[in-house]
């Protein structure tokens, strides 16, 4: 007896806009939500699928498929391959009547909670997509400024937009998945734009929403990245114990075994945590694991808007400079100052001015005061003066400067300098 075709896949497939390799691509994410490794399945396997060639899939298939759709198994076509007795298949009924119950009460609670704006709306992918191209936009608005209020407000106000969506209509597993991821995505920038702005209390908030938001989505990369974050942010409080603790949670997801460069970052911000540590020693080695792993990163490979848009061999030096200039070793820290300053891409404002207010410092506790305080003054007015993280750099450093050169024309330029920031303020 030929097969015969799978039509209910085949709709829903067309319906949702999925090819066999873009479904299969699905069912190997999800698997790696439920299991923590990613499936094997290709476009033949759908098409295996499609065909009736596979009536009744493993177990590991039904569930992959059910968490993209939504769906049982049943529902999608497949037919079981035994059912031994009438008790059997009376059973299955009451399974599948028990399942169209509990749906039947999601899909109730789910219209209880939507808008009363008559016939309910379906949420797809375009919706996620919007929010995730405002998404790029706020990571611009990151690198060109930082640290602004602004900036956090506005990743809530998309992280709330993209928790709206949830609400508002019918969705697949899919599809709520990346709303969560997004709206997770949206939260950890607010969560960054806090941090850097050091408003650690408030960075703390975010934290626990978006950690929240990550699990429900069960996406590895965003995971990845608020743990990174996390061990951010208590290395900026200066609790090195629980940044180590935090950054190794993101180290030891299994995204930085699949992608060398997700395990280059964890890696790099280790080194950062083993400054604020006073661990010394470890420095050099930490820095060559990390340049090595960046090294075996495949290029063309998809990664997120996010990481591409910072990690590469500049981020590298500047957490390496952190490092340096945390245990005192100038002379090192001016090293990867000047390499990240001559790698960093054009856009990177925000970390030019950072980067450019750690090498004053750097050159500064070597004794050279007068290239220190040139240094210093080529920061730009804005980062100096809105940046929260450059102000407080640049105090600092002009405190160290009267400390060690009070009556020097370093430190009279430097304070006429300054004296400038005021009067445009």
């Amino acid at each position: 007896m030929d097969a015969t075709r799978n039509e209910a896949l085949e709709a829903w497939m067309s319906e949702h806009g999925h090819s066999s390799n873009s479904l299969a691509k699905a069912a190997n994410l999800a698997l790696e939500r439920l299991t923590g490794r990613p499936g094997r399945y290709d476009g033949r396997t759908v098409r295996d699928w499609r065909s009736g060639r596979v009536r009744w899939p493993n177990e590991a298939a039904r569930r992959a498929l059910a968490d993209v759709t939504g769906l049982p198994a049943v529902d999608l076509g497949f037919v079981p391959r035994v059912q031994s007795s009438p008790t059997a298949a009376s059973s299955q009924e009451d399974s599948m009547h028990r399942r169209t119950l509990v749906a039947g009460s999601i899909s109730a609670l789910m219209a209880a909670a939507a808008p009363a704006t008559g016939a309910v709306r379906s949420v797809g992918m375009s919706d996620v997509e919007r929010l995730q191209s405002k998404f790029a936009s706020v990571i611009a608005s990151d690198h060109r400024h930082g640290g602004q209020l602004s900036i956090e407000q506005r990743a809530v106000t998309l992280a709330d937009e993209a928790l709206n969506l949830q609400n508002s209509g019918n969705a697949t597993q899919r599809v709520r998945s990346n709303l969560y991821a997004t709206a997770a995505s949206f939260r950890s920038s607010a969560m960054w734009a806090a941090i850097d702005g050091r408003r650690y209390h408030e960075a703390t908030g975010h934290m626990r929403e978006a950690q929240t938001l990550a699990e429900l989505s069960g996406d590895q990369a965003i995971k990845f990245r608020i743990w990174s974050h996390a061990g951010t942010l208590y290395r900026h409080m200066g609790r090195p114990a629980d940044a180590l603790a935090a950054n190794d949670v993101a180290r030891h997801l299994y995204i930085t075994r699949r992608d060398p460069l997700f395990a280059s970052l964890g890696i790099a911000r280790q080194m950062a945590i083993q400054g604020v540590a006073q661990d010394r020693r470890g420095l050099r080695r930490t820095f060559d694991q990390a340049q090595e792993a960046m090294g075996r990163a495949e290029p063309g490979v998809y990664r997120p808007v996010w990481l591409l848009a910072f990690y590469d061999e500049a981020e590298l030096h500047s957490l390496a400079l952190s490092a340096h200039l945390a245990v005192g070793d100038w002379p090192t820290a001016e090293y990867h100052a000047h390499r990240c300053l001559a790698a960093l891409r054009p856009y990177m404002l925000r970390s030019r001015a950072i980067t450019t207010s750690r090498l004053a410092h750097a050159q500064l506790a070597q004794g050279h005061a007068d290239t220190a305080t040139t240094t210093a003054m080529s920061v730009p007015v804005d980062a100096a003066t809105q940046h929260p993280r450059v102000s407080r750099m640049l105090q600092e450093f002009g405190a160290a400067l009267r400390a060690t050169a009070p009556s020097s024309d370093s430190t009279r330029n430097w304070t006429e300098h300054t004296a400038t920031w005021r009067a445009s303020a």
